[in-house]
């Protein structure tokens, strides 16, 4: 059995030999830096193996779903909100599970530093939604790099690419520091700490149940008291919070409206549109078309 290519809202990006070449010359980024990086969403019959190791690290970031991997001899399950980095010069395999198949950010990367920041995470670890997560933010760091060096391999954004890239890789390494660094002063109200949830969950179908248990309270008391507070239900919200990181999505980025749907959670790219349509005031297409900004260029600069 071989992966499956094509993946409904797959993106990719495989850097060609040269630039990495040029990358490996060049003193500033050839510590860390990666080689190909991407985005499957619910990515269903995703299987890989590798009896031949290649050269590079790989981590891969479930979001969501689930998924396994086998490595030296030992297999591992991986689920939402976990990552692990595979070590390079060893034969491996992994996959998505059938039944609720993974949401991954994969990215393959080498270096000086890489066996820094991948050390200890051979088996999986946990980035839990929380009151100081900021999931959102990482994700933000990671379309960064993906935009970045989808637009251009001049060394200049290479270099701010592999350093953004670094700083991805602390997040995870460093993970209670980079909590802290970004929490803001304790605030006890109940929808303050539930919106910081919502955003911390963009791209998925959490429920309402999903929220109580996070909020510890009943579903009727938790209405009550988002509603006061904010003027919406809770899902409403949800709803406001992902329609406006669509249209976040539509200004800055040239992803394809399916995957703009499938990254934040929707299935059914049709169902999305109407969504939005509904928010908005009209279709992501017609969104687009009176907002757009200069064309993105086809053609890679080097």
């Amino acid at each position: 059995m071989r992966m499956k290519d094509g993946f409904r809202g797959e993106r990719c990006i495989v850097l060609p030999q040269a630039v990495v070449k040029t990358i490996e010359d060049d003193p500033v980024v050839s510590s860390v830096f990666i080689t190909d990086i991407g985005y499957y969403p619910k990515a269903r019959y995703h299987y890989r193996k590798r009896d031949i190791p290649i050269s590079e690290y790989v981590l891969i970031y479930c979001v969501d779903g689930k998924g396994w991997y086998s490595v030296a001899g030992r297999r591992f399950e991986v689920g939402r909100d976990q990552y692990f980095i595979l070590p390079p010069s060893v034969a491996h395999e992994y996959g998505a599970d059938m039944e609720n198949p993974w949401t991954i950010y994969w990215i393959h990367f080498r270096g000086s530093l890489a066996p820094f920041y991948a050390e200890g995470c051979v088996a999986p670890l946990d980035i839990r939604p929380g009151d100081s997560s900021r999931i959102n933010n990482r994700i933000g760091m990671f379309e960064e790099i993906f935009k970045t060096l989808g637009s251009s391999y001049a060394i200049e954004s290479i270099r701010y690419a592999m350093a953004t890239f670094q700083h991805y890789l602390a997040s995870m390494r460093y993970l209670q520091q980079y909590r802290a660094a970004g929490s803001r002063q304790q605030d006890d109200d109940v929808a303050t700490k539930v919106i910081h949830f919502l955003e911390e969950n963009l791209e998925r179908g959490i429920t309402l149940k999903d929220i109580c248990a996070f909020a510890g309270l009943s579903q009727s008391r938790l209405s009550n008291v988002f509603r006061q507070k904010i003027g919406y239900s809770p899902m409403s919200y949800f709803i406001l919070l992902k329609m406006k990181k669509a249209c976040e999505l539509l200004d800055d980025t040239d992803m394809k409206i399916n995957q703009i749907s499938l990254k934040l959670g929707f299935d059914d790219p049709y169902y999305f549109s109407r969504q939005f349509s509904s928010t908005v005031g009209m279709s992501p297409t017609a969104y687009r078309g009176m907002h757009a900004k200069d064309a993105p260029s086809d053609s890679l600069k080097f």
